[in-house]
């Protein structure tokens, strides 16, 4: 993972300044440039003429013709329509390899849209995800139908749409120090921790920071139950967690760190239990149902499938184009998928490895998120931006719903029962939680 950001921000596309110039109180969608300093990120009202008035949406309103963020469209001086084809034609995807987006098409495959698996259900900017490195988004996890974690500054907030409440979990700006007492245990805590990704399954959640810091949170308990840094290098940052059980019954987590490393905890004893060494920045982890193999991507064009218990390389993963930021695990161990810069998402499977199944195409730039549901029905995959696609896995990948918006995405989460899709939009006027409940046909009610 880049760790200067610098020019390399250039890539988030912003609406055209004289296009937009004369639009009503100033409307504008481009995300915060990546970097400011959190003051900035503090004072966003003041940028934001319109925070009071931008409301909700429901699910209500948008079948009436709202648009789902709330931009006024017919105010704006841009069509909708207009203003897809400006995105489209002017954002510029970040790639560490020069081309790689351009010269994967020719492998893509062509896919049917048109798909309805999940609807829209609600938009709510009561909650602003926020994005800190812009590589990294696995920053919204949810655990129930109604119940959603996101990082929103030096916060880590839990939304319940059940009740429309937010309320804040844990919050990072100042000193976080555990209140238990652990073996290998930093009891002193960290100071300001600047968080990268976060992880939450069942009642534990995990926070990774840029100096390596683990932070791991029992959400029935008060206070903090363990911290720990992985390394001390100065290339430490924590790029991706997995929470997971283990074959013995135990909770266990993995880091992806930086430094090469991969990093297996186990939460029982709050012991680190393995640590694997691979030659380049480790981005992304994915653990299969089975707990023995991990796909593993990174700074790397070819990813790898190792043992778990191990770490040895089983066989490399041969045909993206640039480095990969993301990875999961179908339900049924058979098939995984990784996400790349290259614009594509591959689909491989472990019985013939020697090439990918599928190589699914992004519209505007690099795969940062993929996600299958639990049942193993549908897989999503977010671009950086604007899009996420949504596949029916069970039927080859061959048809998709395509979720179109406007925003940086920060993460997507399906709820462990699949019943909801939660989006996470980082923009600096229209940052919101997005939800896409999922479509069900009941034949029975319709024939009474």
């Amino acid at each position: 993972m880049s760790q200067n950001q610098g020019d390399e921000m250039e890539y988030v596309a912003n609406a055209d300044d004289n296009e937009m110039a004369d639009v009503e109180d100033d409307i504008y969608f481009r995300g915060r440039a990546f970097g400011e300093s959190d003051s900035d990120e503090d004072d966003d009202d003041e940028y934001d003429p319109l925070e009071n008035r931008i409301t909700d949406t429901t699910a209500a309103e948008a079948r009436r013709g709202k648009d789902i963020q709330g931009i006024p469209w017919d105010r704006l001086s841009i069509s909708r329509e207009k203003y897809r084809q400006t995105r489209l034609e002017q954002y510029k995807n970040y790639e560490n390899i020069p081309q790689s987006g351009e010269r994967s098409e020719k492998e893509c495959k062509s896919t049917e849209k048109g798909g309805m698996y999940y609807d829209f259900w609600q938009n709510t900017r009561s909650v602003k995800s926020t994005i800190l490195h812009f590589q990294l988004r696995n920053l919204v996890w949810s655990t129930s139908k109604h119940d959603v974690y996101l990082v929103s500054h030096y916060s880590i907030v839990h939304w319940s749409s059940l009740n429309s409440k937010r309320s804040e979990v844990l919050n990072v700006s100042g000193h976080v120090a555990p209140c238990e007492k652990h073996p290998g245990s930093l009891l002193e805590g960290f100071t300001q921790t600047q968080i990268s990704t976060l992880a939450v399954r069942d009642k534990l959640l995990i926070a990774g920071g840029f100096q390596g810091e683990l932070i791991c949170k029992y959400l029935d308990r008060p206070g903090v139950s363990f911290c720990s840094r992985t390394t001390y290098e100065d290339n430490a940052i924590t790029n991706a967690v997995e929470i997971y059980e283990h074959p013995s019954g135990a909770v266990h987590f993995m880091a992806s760190n930086n430094d090469g490393g991969v990093r297996d905890f186990d939460l029982e004893r709050f012991q680190l239990s393995k640590h694997f060494c691979f030659p380049w920045p480790v981005n992304h982890t994915s653990l299969s149902p089975d707990s023995k193999l991990i796909a593993i991507v990174g700074d790397n064009p070819e990813g790898m499938l190792v043992d778990s218990q191990t770490g040895k390389t089983i066989t490399p993963l041969c045909g993206h184009l640039d480095y990969s930021f993301a990875s999961a695990w179908h339900p049924d161990g058979r098939i995984f998928a990784t996400g790349n810069q290259d614009k594509t998402c591959r689909v491989w499977d472990v019985r013939n490895l020697s090439q990918s199944v599928a190589v699914l195409k992004g519209n505007l730039g690099a795969i940062r998120s993929i996600r299958f549901t639990s049942d193993g029905q549908f897989m999503a995959m977010a671009e950086p931006a604007d899009f996420v696609h949504v596949y029916d896995a069970k039927r080859g990948f061959e048809k998709e719903q395509e979720i179109d918006f406007f925003g940086e995405i920060s993460g997507v989460s399906f709820s462990p029962d699949t019943e909801s899709l939660f989006i996470g939009v980082w923009d600096r006027t229209y940052g919101s939680l997005l939800q896409y409940n999922r479509r069900r046909n009941y034949s029975y009610l319709d024939a009474l």
